[in-house]
């Protein structure tokens, strides 16, 4: 399917920071496009933007409750009371547990963690993992990326002598559960400045209020795991923007340099051992190995893994871990075949603006959020998948397209429901087998008249206009700068325009599908670039006739030497293009 480019001028008021900006620059004027493009306005938020610093982390007692939290761990440590750290089973939850209970262990032996299965306990806080928290004696429990709407649950807890101090970062509802305190930028009164924290970056928050109230100025304990953080930044996909982009940064440093045993069994295992680590290998090798365990065994052994001091023990769980992720992509390819073949009998019933709502009793639950991540990313409409669930209920797992609420979209529903959380892009969901019909209904009538033309037709965002002449040596470093790349912070794509091929690009790839770009731009450059699965327009470009290209620059890595290639994501013949 074709993409529409979008290409927006700056404001004026934009542009005037641009130029200020762009004294900076004066080989590259282009990067101050791209700064202006992600907020920067002045000289400082450049420095602050291209050299991040810890020091740049708000302080975490402008977290509401951060004083409560810590005043309550001090208590359960100074009266040895038993804790229990408890996290979700998806990465995020799973590298967030490893984190907090890796740093309380150094200092207080008296600490176990839990991690409930999709398939006894459902998602977040369950009576069973409470019922077993009261069996072994805990008197209180951090439970980590879950929680903010366990109302009845902390309330039973309550009732057993447990307290419970939340660290979530899911939209919150109206009413809270009754915590010792509750740790959630999201809440609506909560000054803390960054929103969009990972539930491990809340955890770590957590133990750095800890730490600070304690006395305890070297943080290296704590920072020795911004490795974890950082996957789990990166494989919830939250915004790579502010915090979490400091965060990131130093944990994938710490990931290139000195993993923890667990991760550096995964990257062993990945072959990523001898490259450099980036947002792209955790978010396609090193995340969904992770998340195997909780998908289709029990999140417990990811945290194993995570805590492991043991190399040799770290490489026999990832190995098994390995073959629950084998099954998984066969359970994954399977689902998502059935699951086109049903979109497509259904087709003319979609309309131009409907969401994708398909419910089969069979399908793995484990597997239904990636089939949802997969249908609305191909057919570019919010998708929610459902399937039967152990206890008697439909479990579903939606993500959107961008700009799309499909939290609001799926809260308007709440009265068919038995439970909801999430994001804005992604939302979990139960509810009766026979509230499915009315639920597909509201919420197609809800998604048409809500959403925008915009939003479900596929389209490129264009940073900047580009000459070849511009990509050179002090492009390339500037453009490093800019990571660590993610949602927010994507990296940059370029257009040139009337680029003519210089008699060397020829079709590449088994079915001759691909097409090895020479192309010469207005600037007489030439550069090298590959176009995947573009082959159709490689007689018209050996034609001579001129095309405009959007792309993104990368270097080239083979056989110890490194050049400069573009990525070509969208073609178009030059005389056949309407400017956006």
């Amino acid at each position: 399917m074709t993409s529409k480019w979008i290409y927006l001028p700056l404001t004026s008021e934009q542009k005037k920071i641009e130029a200020q900006l762009a004294v900076q620059f004066p080989e590259c004027p282009s990067i101050a496009r791209l700064l202006v493009l992600r907020g920067m306005k002045t000289p400082e938020d450049v420095r602050d933007f291209f050299y991040p610093s810890l020091s740049q982390q708000p302080d975490p007692f402008l977290m509401r409750d951060m004083k409560k939290a810590v005043e309550r761990l001090n208590q359960a440590l100074g009266a040895k009371e038993k804790v229990l750290v408890y996290g979700d089973y998806d990465v995020d939850g799973t590298t967030a547990v490893a984190l907090v209970y890796r740093y309380l262990r150094r200092i207080y032996s008296n600490v176990e963690y839990y991690i409930p299965t999709r398939e006894d306990d459902g998602y977040g806080i369950s009576v069973q993992g409470i019922d077993y928290a009261h069996s072994i004696g805990v008197k209180l429990i951090i439970v980590l990326d879950c929680g903010i709407k366990a109302v009845d649950e902390i309330a039973y807890a309550k009732s057993k002598g447990i307290d419970f101090i939340i660290c979530d970062h899911h939209v919150p509802d109206d009413v809270l559960p009754d915590a010792a305190a509750i740790l959630n930028p999201k809440l609506v009164d909560d000054k803390y400045p960054y929103k969009d924290l990972s539930g491990c970056g809340v955890g770590y928050k957590f133990m750095q209020g800890f730490a600070k109230s304690n006395g305890i100025d070297n943080m290296y304990d704590l920072e020795n795991s911004l490795d974890l953080l950082a996957v789990s930044i990166a494989a919830d996909l939250v915004p790579l923007t502010g915090e979490n982009r400091i965060l990131t940064h130093y944990g994938i440093k710490r990931l290139n340099s000195n993993p923890c045993a667990g991760l550096r069994s995964i990257l062993r295992l990945c072959r990523l051992t001898k490259k450099e680590i980036t947002i792209t290998d955790i978010i396609f090798k090193i995340g969904p190995l992770i998340n195997a365990s909780g998908r289709m065994q029990s999140g417990q052994e990811s945290v194993e893994l995570l805590i492991t001091r043991s190399s040799a023990a770290a490489y026999e769980i990832t190995k098994k871990i390995d073959k629950y992720n084998q099954s998984r992509k066969e359970l994954d390819r399977n689902i998502t075949e059935e699951a086109n073949a049903i979109i497509e009998n259904h087709k003319e019933e979609m309309g131009s603006k409907k969401p994708i709502v398909i419910y089969n009793h069979d399908w793995h639950k484990g597997i239904i959020g990636i089939v949802a991540a997969r249908l609305a990313e191909l057919y570019f409409r919010p998708s929610v998948v459902l399937t039967y669930s152990n206890d008697g209920l439909v479990t579903g797992s939606s993500r959107s397209v961008r700009g799309f609420d499909i939290y609001t979209a799926i809260k308007q529903n709440r009265d068919l429901l038995e439970n909801f959380g999430g994001h804005t892009n992604a939302v979990g969901l139960t509810l009766k087998e026979e509230n499915i019909p009315e639920f597909k209904k509201r919420l197609e009538e809800y998604v048409e008249a809500h959403i925008e033309t915009e939003q479900v037709t596929p389209s490129i965002d264009v940073d900047c206009e580009l000459g070849f002449d511009e990509i050179n040596d002090s492009f390339m470093k500037y453009m490093k700068l800019f990571n660590p790349f993610g949602p927010e912070n994507q990296k940059p794509v370029f257009m040139t325009r009337n680029c003519i091929d210089a008699g060397s690009s020829k079709l590449v790839g088994k079915k001759q599908e691909h097409i090895k770009l020479d192309a010469i731009d207005q600037t007489g450059k030439m550069m090298n670039g590959i176009a995947f699965a573009m082959g159709e327009y490689y007689e018209r470009i050996k034609n001579k006739e001129p095309f405009d290209i959007i792309y993104t620059v990368e270097e080239n890595h083979h056989r110890n030497t490194v050049s400069i290639q573009l990525l070509i994501k969208g073609i178009r013949m030059s005389n056949d293009a309407n400017d956006n």
